[in-house]
C-alpha cells in the first residue's frame, strides 16, 4: 500500500476543486462589474417609458438611469448617469436618494 501517492491524488483533487471555485468566482464578478447603470428611455416631463427609438438623435426621449418601471413609468433612478451606480452581483442600482 503506497500512502504517498493517495495522498498525492487527493491534494490534486483539491486544487482542481480550488481552481474551479475560483474561475467560477471570477466569472461571477467579471459578469457583474460593468460600470454602466441600467438604462432606458422615458420623457422628462412625464416620467413615462418610452420606445428605446425616442432617444436617439430627434427623440423626445432621454435616457433614465437605474430604477425600474412601474405603471408605465420610470421610478428610482435618475437622468443624471452620474447619479446612479450599479451594485455587484445582480446589479442593483440606485439612485444615492432615499425619496420615493
Amino acid at each position: 500500500m503506497d500512502t504517498g501517492n493517495t495522498t498525492r491524488r487527493r491534494m490534486r483533487s483539491g486544487a482542481v476543486a480550488l481552481g474551479g471555485m475560483g474561475l467560477l468566482a471570477a466569472t461571477l464578478v467579471a459578469c457583474g462589474s460593468s460600470d454602466e447603470p441600467d438604462k432606458r428611455c422615458a420623457s422628462r416631463k412625464t416620467l413615462d417609458h418610452l420606445n428605446a427609438k425616442e432617444c436617439k438623435t430627434g427623440g423626445s426621449g432621454s435616457y433614465y438611469y437605474g430604477g425600474r418601471v412601474s405603471g408605465g413609468k420610470v421610478t428610482g433612478g435618475s437622468f443624471d448617469k452620474s447619479a446612479v451606480t450599479r451594485g455587484g452581483i445582480g446589479g442593483h442600482s440606485s439612485s444615492g436618494s432615499s425619496g420615493g
